[in-house]
């Protein structure tokens, strides 16, 4: 369990390194900010880079976003979920991502740091396709990799340039289920998958020699 000054340092941290990046986020005025003496802070961190390196990386931030299911149900309410949750969670930090950004040439390793969220999604992506696939809901014949940038670039872009390019982008309450829908449509979503035939069907066709048995779904 993370301990309550650690935890108001890194929210200090943030706070302080959004406004005034590396060079203005003093140990000094992130300590004030926190309430706390700079002895603390290096106590619990060792330094002002390791400091703001936690600060950065999304880490344990993300436990709150939605998971995508192992079992997939309902695609579009799934991922809806999912995206609004990231949305949220990437325009909650974004100042400190382009703040990071603006800096990454003189700190790439704080950019290191920003680059592990998109990662998560991505991984979460890929394990999310395969379960729809595995399940019947998508054909093989994917650009697994197209997809994902596809709706990782566009909730980011989302995040970072609403402010700049309001016109830009769907309302951001219909923002999520516009993305999804977007997503399932490029992955070739069927409208619900095929219904597996019954055991006993089964246990039939393998006395008979045959494969067993996929009945098509009925429309909706």
């Amino acid at each position: 369990m993370e301990s309550p000054s650690r935890d108001r340092i890194l929210e200090a941290a943030q706070r302080v390194y959004a406004e005034h990046g590396f060079r203005g986020a003093t140990t000094r005025r992130i300590a004030e900010a926190a309430g706390v003496n700079e002895v603390t802070l290096f106590r619990i961190f060792g330094g002002k880079e390791a400091l703001l390196a936690a600060a950065i990386r999304p880490g344990a931030q993300r436990q709150d976003i939605v998971a995508l299911p192992d079992e997939p149900a309902d695609p579009e309410r799934e991922m809806t979920a999912w995206v609004a949750a990231n949305l949220a969670f990437l325009r909650e930090r974004r100042s400190i991502i382009r703040k990071t950004m603006s800096e990454m040439e003189e700190r790439p390793q704080f950019a290191a740091c920003v680059r592990e969220g998109p990662q998560y999604a991505r991984e979460a992506l890929g394990v999310y396709l395969a379960a729809l696939r595995g399940h019947g809901w998508v054909d093989g014949d994917v650009d697994v990799r197209a997809v994902i940038a596809m709706l990782i670039g566009v909730v980011f872009s989302d995040a970072m340039g609403r402010e700049l390019m309001p016109d830009h982008f769907p309302p951001l309450a219909a923002a999520p289920r516009s993305y999804a829908r977007l997503f399932l449509r490029a992955i070739g979503l069927r409208e619900r998958p095929p219904k597996r035939a019954s055991k006993q069907e089964n246990e039939t066709s393998a006395a008979d020699g045959r494969p067993p048995q996929v009945r098509p779904s009925n429309s909706r």
